[in-house]
């Protein structure tokens, strides 16, 4: 005999991350919803706003993001859980990083994505290569003194650490 898989909380997030995506295709936005949730509460959703806020940064997992910092009034979101209809991207995933949510589930792949015409696999494997084999040129240029704004911030004795 086999039993039904459990059904639990996480299950219930990822099912509201693929509805929020589904319905934002139907309003005319791209197939990425998310949320943030900490303990059993959904703290803040998003979805894919890029086309129609002509914001390339305007990915589900960046506007759930942002959303969810400006509910609690902090930019850590430490003891939150990222769900995402889908992998995130790098960009994402390092917003995810810097945000420092507990961790990130998503329900479909990238390779998914890439079914669909999402081709995040190319920016992950970018980043596997060396830099200077990249077709966008990222260099250093030194200024005179390119570590005076870091000396400032290390200077300034009421900073926020981050």
């Amino acid at each position: 005999m086999t039993t039904a898989p459990e059904f639990t909380l996480e299950h219930a997030w990822l099912t509201e991350a693929v509805l929020l995506a589904t319905r934002n295709v139907a309003d005319g936005g791209g197939p990425f919803g998310a949320l943030i949730a900490r303990g059993d509460r959904i703290v803040a959703t998003g979805v894919n706003r890029v086309t129609p806020t002509l914001d390339p940064t305007a990915h589900a997992e960046v506007v759930a993001i942002r959303a969810a910092c400006q509910e609690l009034g902090t930019f850590k979101l430490d003891g939150c859980v990222l769900v995402s209809s889908c992998e995130p991207c790098p960009m994402c995933l390092s917003s995810a990083l810097w945000a420092r949510v507990d961790r990130v589930i998503y329900a479909a792949d990238r390779d998914d994505a890439a079914k669909a015409g999402f081709d995040d696999r190319a920016f992950y494997e970018l980043f596997e290569r060396p830099r200077d084999t990249w077709d966008l040129p990222v260099s250093r240029l030194s200024a005179t003194d390119g570590f005076t704004p870091f000396q400032a911030w290390l200077d300034q004795p009421d900073r926020i650490e981050y």
